[in-house]
């Protein structure tokens, strides 16, 4: 039987949600708004002189040879992003899931990487990778390989994925952890009696119940990867070595901050919008349909 929740007074829910609704109002609706008006705007730096042109900014963006290969570059960088923050996640969700002692200790560990500034975590990797000083650019050498993201921009990319992979792979692991507490460990131990292995209940039993977690995080590791990872590549790579680095987000940023051009720079950030809402919705149309939900 449910109870319905009864408030001392018709005003209060109103209140309770009203320093939420002001915080997505002040720093996501009237942003995005104005980045829609400014869209179709042409300006000047500081906004003295403002001119209607319509889809313009539109036009020039999507005739630039240099967004597309941005968009291309976006689209790898992200879905290697959001593979190697979700496989590590899950394989150290289920080792800490068997484990008997040590658990909480072995779960605070893992989450510290998520308290970190992205800025924080990519100059970590960056001082890691850097040829005169980095420890792991020192064992590469040592191993006949020329490890320079300064200059080669394979290996700028390459760093850039693996710092905001981890930085995403503890946020990914507390929901895994949570997932594998959730699941009941009789049907585990019904399997093991019958005679199931531990891969064959893995596959069978426990990765199809976490199928709506895997959804939810592959949705939020999509979102992470094109927009939360700004910080870690501007203070990685700045964009660089010859905007080898520079995805969607990044050069929304250099061209309306740096470039000046706050018309193209708001019609980029728009046709981003369009695009992560168009990668979600196929997400919800063709991955969803493999998910069970319990």
């Amino acid at each position: 039987m449910q109870r319905k929740v009864m408030f001392p007074s018709r005003w209060l829910p109103y209140v309770l949600l009203a320093p939420q609704l002001a915080v997505t109002l002040v720093f996501f609706i009237w942003p995005s708004a104005q980045a829609v008006m400014m869209a179709f705007q042409q300006q000047d730096p500081f906004g003295l002189a403002v001119r209607w042109v319509g889809l313009e900014n539109f036009q020039a963006v999507l005739a630039d040879p240099a967004y597309y290969d941005s968009v291309v570059r976006t689209l790898v960088f992200s879905a290697a992003v959001t593979v190697l923050a979700l496989v590590p996640a899950l394989a150290l969700a289920v080792a800490a899931d068997a484990l008997i002692r040590g658990r909480g200790a072995y779960t605070t560990g893992l989450m510290v990487p998520y308290s970190i500034a992205p800025a924080i975590a990519g100059v970590l990797w960056l001082f890691m990778f850097t040829p005169s000083i980095g420890v792991v650019a020192h064992a590469l050498r040592g191993l006949g390989v020329e490890w320079n993201p300064t200059l080669d921009g394979t290996d700028a990319m390459i760093l850039v994925i693996l710092a905001s992979a981890w930085k995403q792979t503890a946020y990914n692991f507390l929901f895994f952890l949570a997932g594998l507490q959730s699941i009941p460990r009789s049907l585990l131990e019904a399997a093991a009696i019958d005679g199931a292995g531990p891969w064959y209940r893995f596959r069978t039993i426990v990765f199809p119940l976490l199928s709506p977690t895997t959804f939810f995080l592959l949705v939020v590791g999509l979102v992470y990867a094109f927009f939360d990872t700004f910080g870690v590549i501007h203070a990685v790579t700045a964009g660089g070595p010859a905007k080898a680095t520079e995805i969607l987000v990044y050069k929304v940023y250099y061209d309306g901050i740096v470039a000046m051009d706050l018309g193209g720079s708001a019609a980029q950030s728009v046709l981003l919008m369009l695009l992560v809402i168009g990668l979600t919705l196929v997400q919800f149309r063709f991955v969803e349909r493999k998910v069970h939900y319990a």
